[in-house]
């Protein structure tokens, strides 16, 4: 980023954080118990370090030119969730923009270092896989990435075999496999049965539980963190509620929202290590955040969140 840029991007910044100093937790009425708690923290079973539950995609909300009005509900984003907890990030070069936009802001923030930075790589051919995935640590400004994925299993076994010499080397620190349909479910087991990475990623909700069938087992019992993308199945879950008041039983686990309804049924599952709802609205987050806090569905809860929702 040139001189010019990033001067534009801290002044943004600058700008951006007196809202998010003054409001950061617009919106959620639990706002004192968030401040004064930790966000539940799951560990990344090869290493045992560990990572709040709630983190943030990028896919189109992140891919943006460097128009001030576009980018300062973004850094508003990056801000809040570090505020409320959250420390993950997962982008894609499939995501037009976004590896860079998250470069720029997060770097400008003078909070870099406290991000944990996921980014994929989506090609074919080893030398193809290398060149994207310094290009993406390029965007990103990184010298190591935290975890590099196989997007949608795309040349896996190749991508796979350069990303552990990279491990090796202090390059990246972990390795994943992605996919966000249900039909790759089974191919994800094989892989994460085999151990051959120590991260999957993939599509869970409450409506699409697929997963519960034995790959969420299957990468606990085989020492595999697990991200979860689409966990409000592109937005139909809302579309499903709308009109819809919580269900008073709801408060028992500390549900203030559709959205923390959806998130907390995901991350009842102990298999589970963080969710990825991708937003560019800083209420939004913050909601989405909200449900890292408080107690977590106990599987009388769940069987009651599953009946309410085949009931609509």
């Amino acid at each position: 980023m040139d001189q010019v840029s990033r001067r534009k991007v801290i002044k943004m910044i600058g700008t951006a954080s007196l809202s998010v100093m003054a409001a950061p937790f617009a919106g959620i009425s639990r706002t004192m118990t968030i401040r004064n708690s930790t966000m539940l923290q799951r560990e990344i079973p090869v290493t045992g370090e560990k990572l709040p539950v709630v983190g943030l995609g990028t896919w189109q909300q992140f891919d943006v030119g460097p128009d001030a009005s576009a980018r300062e509900p973004l850094i508003n984003v990056l801000k809040s969730m570090l505020e409320m907890g959250g420390r993950l990030i997962d982008s894609s070069p499939m995501y037009g923009k976004a590896e860079t936009v998250v470069g720029e802001l997060s770097a400008a923030s003078g909070n870099a270092d406290k991000y944990f930075y996921a980014t994929k790589v989506w090609t074919s051919g080893e030398q193809s896989g290398i060149r994207q995935m310094n290009d993406s640590m390029q965007k990103m400004q990184l010298r190591k990435m935290d975890l590099m994925q196989v997007h949608n299993l795309q040349d896996w076994q190749t991508h796979l075999k350069t990303m552990r010499q990279w491990k090796e080397a202090g390059k990246i620190r972990y390795t994943g496999i992605t996919h966000y349909t249900s039909a790759a479910h089974d191919q994800l087991e094989q892989i994460v049965k085999s151990k051959a990475v120590d991260f999957v990623q993939f599509n869970y909700s409450i409506r699409e539980r697929n997963a519960e069938r034995s790959l969420l087992k299957a990468a606990r019992d085989s020492g595999v963190a697990v991200i979860i993308n689409e966990p409000f199945d592109s937005g139909s879950l809302f579309r499903m509620v709308k009109g819809q008041s919580l269900p008073a039983w709801a408060a028992d686990y500390e549900i203030n929202s559709w959205a923390q309804f959806f998130l907390k049924y995901i991350l009842a599952h102990p298999a589970v290590t963080c969710v990825i709802p991708g937003t560019s609205n800083p209420k939004h987050l913050a909601d989405n955040m909200g449900a890292g806090y408080g107690s977590l569905p106990d599987e009388n809860g769940l069987q009651k969140m599953r009946a309410f929702v085949e009931r609509l």
